[in-house]
């Protein structure tokens, strides 16, 4: 009885998901004079007053009949933003997902028990498989704990997107099929689907009812890469989800006509726990320098990735790890809290399976052999050309500062975010000779099946203090009072925008009513100011803090003369990641990444320990 009493008093990961606030729509005063706020620094006086008057005309006039259809449609829903969203960032969208959206990273086990190492692949691969099942099961049995910020529960909706989860092309938008369960929904896949040398196979990760054990997994694992290895490649269909997604539409609509069992065998990794991709390549990879392996892993070999696959796990030749993730379905925090898991758990047991070495009778896996033609064969041909085109056009470095990290500015009363964030501006601004409109991620998942908003860290009060650092006159109080300053401004900005009072997602959703209701689209939104300024998915800087635990990641810029920035906070280092298209003649990752350790001194030497 005492048993039963604990296991229904421990706390369930989805059980606050019912109780958990609305997404609110903030107030439209708030907003626009937010919205003003943020594109002063991209406006001289003269289109500062025409944007003034726009938007007082808007709040007027049209934007208040949009914004009472607004509070209609939350009425109703209990996250107004969910719908709009997903289709809007991600179904919608025509370029080709793989590298423009998805978002990847290496594992970090090169740190501590997993260093480079030939020969390791696919032992490494069965342990890696195994903790990644084991956090599987443990969501599948709504044991994994529930993430919260004080007290507060966080919506935890985005995990059950991890598993089972895959985004289906459509000729004008996407569909994302999620095949997950918990144990108490009923039935989940338990196959996996693995990518070689353009082959695919699945094998069940149970038998007779208990998760196969790494020695049995990296049996399945020799069968697949011995077979791969000695027979010619298969044909790469995996590299058709890299297309531009109309495209992939009509070659996926086309391969199942050609028979109907490729419909089935396409099913059967959309429904995949996840894929495991086996690259043959060994990117160099160090804890002082990620930059080959963060390429590799967000733009390696196409036909052993499955772009709208929500968790590809890709095991390189040397032993390294990464994944590489669709965004659609969910945010980078997820994988990241699973990553850490697995990670934690390899340094745990010292990189080491301590468990029983036997081996069952078990069923080899099966290939998945698809019905093709010269046609479809051509379309491969040709997205493959396309994929590598685009991937060797990106630069990306991804290095450690390690001279200090979260506990020294802490210490000297400064959050960490928004000092990294704030460099950031300094780095831009001494590059370029101007301010960079950015974009943050900030996180609402307070909210029922809340994601993220915009957080705009270029503010006036940033750009002030940038030009007194540029400023040979400006006295060094002066400077330090113009930083505080800024700081304070981020801070607070970060807080809105978590608790549902940014203005983006707002204002996206007054122009989707718009559109939803056939009006013409408002002045607002056409204002060359609204785009400057990193409206409408033109921000120059496209940022995100990957966490304060040691998964670091990447992404591609948002728009082609920007920046991709990923950065993770430790104790003693910031780890960062930037990307930048070398076909930009003005943008240079490595210099901006340079930039940005300078920056990082300048203001802690600035800093008294205590202000």
């Amino acid at each position: 009885m005492e048993n039963q009493m604990a296991e229904s008093t421990e706390e369930r990961t989805f059980q606050y998901q019912d109780s958990l606030p609305s997404l609110p729509v903030p107030s439209l005063e708030e907003s626009l004079k937010k919205y003003l706020e943020s594109v002063k620094p991209f406006a001289n006086e003269e289109e500062y007053k025409k944007t003034e008057e726009i938007v007082q005309k808007f709040q007027n006039g049209i934007g208040e009949k949009l914004h009472q259809k607004l509070l209609e449609r939350a009425k109703g829903k209990r996250n107004w933003l969910e719908e709009w969203w997903l289709n809007v960032a991600y179904l919608d969208v025509r370029i080709p997902s793989q590298i423009n959206v998805n978002f990847a990273g290496p594992a970090n086990h090169v740190e501590h028990f997993w260093p480079p190492k030939e020969g390791t692949q696919l032992e490494r691969g069965s342990i890696s498989l195994w903790h990644n099942l084991n956090f599987w099961q443990l969501l599948r049995k709504e044991k994994v704990p529930v993430q919260k910020i004080g007290n507060t529960p966080l919506d935890m909706n985005q995990f059950r997107m991890i598993f089972s989860t895959c985004k289906v092309p459509g000729i004008s938008r996407d569909s994302l099929i999620n095949y997950f369960r918990t144990e108490s929904e009923g039935c989940s896949p338990s196959h996996l689907a693995v990518l070689c040398r353009g082959r695919v196979f699945v094998f069940d990760v149970m038998h007779e009812g208990c998760l196969l054990t790494p020695p049995e997994i990296l049996r399945q694992l020799t069968y697949i890469h011995k077979k791969c290895h000695s027979e010619p490649d298969g044909p790469g269909i995996a590299v058709l989800t890299s297309e531009e997604r109309t495209q992939w539409a009509k070659a996926r609509e086309y391969l199942i006509g050609l028979n109907p069992e490729n419909l089935t065998m396409l099913e059967k990794i959309q429904s995949s726990i996840l894929v495991f991709s086996l690259e043959d390549s060994s990117p160099y990879t160090s804890p002082e320098n990620y930059s080959e392996v963060m390429k590799i892993a967000l733009t390696g070999d196409p036909t052993v990735r499955w772009g709208d696959k929500s968790y590809n796990i890709i095991s390189f030749s040397n032993g390294v790890f990464g994944c590489n993730c669709d965004h659609a379905a969910y945010d980078a925090m997820a994988i990241i809290h699973i990553t850490s898991y697995v990670d934690e758990k390899i340094f745990e047991n010292e990189g080491r399976w301590k468990g029983s070495e036997e081996v069952q009778d078990i069923p080899l896996p099966e290939e998945l052999v698809f019905t093709v033609d010269e046609k479809i064969l051509n379309d491969v041909t040709q997205a493959k050309a396309k994929f590598l085109k685009q991937s060797s056009d990106l630069q990306i470095v991804a290095y450690p500062f390690t001279y200090f990290g979260k506990k020294l500015t802490k210490k000297k009363m400064l959050h960490p975010d928004t000092f990294v964030q704030l460099a950031l501006q300094l780095a831009y601004y001494r590059l370029h000779g101007r301010p960079g409109c950015c974009y943050e991620t900030a996180m609402t998942r307070y909210f029922y099946h809340g994601r993220t908003e915009t957080m705009r860290p270029c503010t006036v009060e940033a750009v002030r203090w940038c030009q007194s650092m540029q400023d040979p006159s400006a006295s060094l109080l002066t400077r330090q009072q113009k930083m505080l300053q800024a700081f304070a401004k981020h801070n607070k900005m970060m807080k809105d925008c978590s608790a549902g009072k940014g203005f983006d997602r707002h204002l996206l959703g007054l122009l989707l009513i718009a559109k939803e209701e056939g009006l013409p689209v408002p002045e607002l939104f056409t204002d060359p100011l609204f785009s400057r300024s990193g409206g409408g998915g033109n921000f120059i800087l496209s940022t995100s803090l990957t966490g304060y635990l040691k998964m670091p990641g990447v992404v591609v810029p948002m728009v082609h003369n920007g920046y991709g920035f990923f950065y993770n906070i430790r104790d003693d280092r910031f780890l960062v990641a930037c990307t930048a298209w070398k076909s930009c003649p003005e943008t240079d990752a490595e210099k901006l990444v340079q930039l940005i350790f300078q920056a990082f001194h300048d203001m802690i030497l600035m800093t008294p320990s205590r202000l």
